[in-house]
């Protein structure tokens, strides 16, 4: 099995273990020591998925949100949900995100979110995908055009340079903002503070899908790639 078919084996396997205890009445929801919510369902898709790498993948690491990190050239990226307030309030954006890195780059991306029904993905040099048609960022090229997402609004101040010039600015939170670059919905998303499991996938499929992706120390932001210098230049001020 290639590297994209076990990504969306991994994928297929989380999307049944998600989707039975979604909405359950009798889901156990926790709080870790970062304030932050783990349901029972975030623990078993991390444990599913590291127990089927570690059967057909043995040689490979595995990072992940809710069991650590290993170190390996060859290293696979989990974050069982990406969304987990949502989850465990009942609406139904969220995802599981799946990455491959090989000796530092990523080569393949899965975002898996069966509660809205899509999923994206994308190999290095691959191209980017919805649902099995490919996608592409859009062609606008004017930031007062242009549709900016962030996840919180608690952070919208702090995007105040960009977003005083932009057309729209909304929170289509987490994944979701940067699934909708890739596939040309909204043109620009940005936050500030991620972790790797967090990136990894969705920084694939939008560069794979024509847009560009900047990690730096404050902020992270996907564009469509054009508007993406001026994007990063009022971040930077």
């Amino acid at each position: 099995m290639d590297d994209l078919q076990l990504a969306l084996a991994l994928a297929d396997d989380a999307d049944a273990l998600t989707m039975a205890r979604f909405r359950a009445l009798d889901l156990r929801v926790e709080q870790k020591p970062d304030l932050t919510p783990v349901t029972e369902a975030d623990r078993a898709v991390e444990r599913a998925l590291r127990d089927r790498l570690a059967r057909e993948r043995p040689d490979d690491a595995v990072a992940g949100e809710e069991f650590g990190v290993d170190e390996g050239e060859v290293r696979w990226w989990l974050d069982p949900i990406d969304g987990t307030k949502q989850y465990a309030r009942g609406l139904p954006i969220w995802a599981t995100l799946i990455a491959l890195d090989r000796d530092g780059e990523t080569v393949c991306g899965v975002v898996s979110a069966p509660a809205l029904g899509h999923r994206w993905w994308a190999t290095r040099g691959g191209g980017a995908f919805r649902d099995g048609d490919a996608i592409r960022v859009s062609s606008v090229a004017a930031l007062d055009d242009a549709y900016v997402s962030t996840t919180s609004m608690r952070e919208a101040p702090r995007l105040s340079p960009l977003t005083q010039h932009a057309y729209v600015s909304r929170t289509y939170t987490d994944f979701w903002q940067y699934a909708l670059v890739a596939e040309g919905s909204i043109d620009v998303a940005a936050e500030f503070f991620l972790h790797e499991w967090d990136w990894k996938a969705p920084k694939l499929i939008v560069e794979e899908a024509g847009g560009r992706y900047t990690v730096e120390p404050g902020f992270y932001v996907a564009t469509n790639g054009t508007l993406h210098d001026e994007v990063v230049r009022l971040l930077r001020s």
